[in-house]
């Protein structure tokens, strides 16, 4: 924690202090969802319709929203008919986005507060890059998915034409934080998010690993260009 001036900042580090990481999370959620429009262009829209469209969720299906924030993402997947619930370990956002009125649950990645098989399909978006122990949150996500279930990884990933990569990630580190201090209730921590995402793995990486906690047939397909990536797996019991 630091103080700018009077305005007290929180900025998680990159050792995801799970402590930290929700602080800074209640700290931005008043004006979240405006600042992640405003900073990717509006495009977040189109992510999280491409998310729904590779989850393919159906009507009576169970859906988890992990590190679902205000909501707004699992409001998209209930367009598909299927009972839809949104899991966050941010008390703040889940506040902030009591309104939407789909059921919300506070949780933890690494300790899921569900049973064994509890869903059809469990997707998490540009959360599972703030987990401390991402390879644990996977397999719990592999625990509480019935046999025959389905996982989507919505994340930023490595950009995969090169000339626009380097401007990406340029744009990351200097543009991003300037463009949040407009409109976030938080700016700070948009510093992390630029940081978080230069060290994200890249597309074949996070593959791997997904496969590594025990999914199966996994695939990926890029957003943008590769701004953003979705992983999706099996599980095949």
């Amino acid at each position: 924690m630091a103080k700018t001036g009077q305005r007290e900042t929180i900025r998680a580090s990159l050792e995801k202090r799970p402590d930290e990481v929700a602080s800074m999370f209640d700290g931005v959620a008043k004006r979240y969802d405006l600042t992640n429009t405003v900073i990717s262009g509006g495009q977040d829209r189109y992510w999280r319709w491409a998310t729904r469209r590779a989850l393919d969720p159906r009507p009576g299906e169970r859906v988890l929203d992990l590190a679902a924030g205000t909501g707004v993402s699992t409001v998209e997947l209930r367009r598909s008919g299927a009972w839809c619930v949104a899991a966050d370990f941010s008390q703040g956002m889940l506040a902030a986005g009591r309104g939407r009125q789909v059921p919300m649950v506070a949780g933890d990645a690494m300790a899921l507060p569900f049973a064994d098989d509890s869903f059809d399909a469990v997707t998490i978006s540009f959360g599972l890059r703030n987990v401390a122990d991402i390879d644990l949150a996977m397999r719990e996500m592999l625990r509480v998915t019935k046999p025959g279930g389905r996982l989507v990884i919505c994340e930023f990933s490595t950009p995969v034409f090169g000339p626009f990569r380097t401007v990406y990630m340029e744009y990351l580190m200097k543009a991003l934080p300037r463009v949040a201090r407009a409109v976030s209730s938080n700016p700070d921590a948009y510093v992390y998010l630029a940081e978080s995402i230069r060290a994200w793995p890249a597309q074949r990486q996070l593959a791997r690993r997904i496969t590594e906690a025990g999914w199966s047939t996994v695939k990926w397909r890029n957003l943008t260009g590769g701004v953003v990536a979705l992983h999706r797996g099996f599980n095949l019991g």
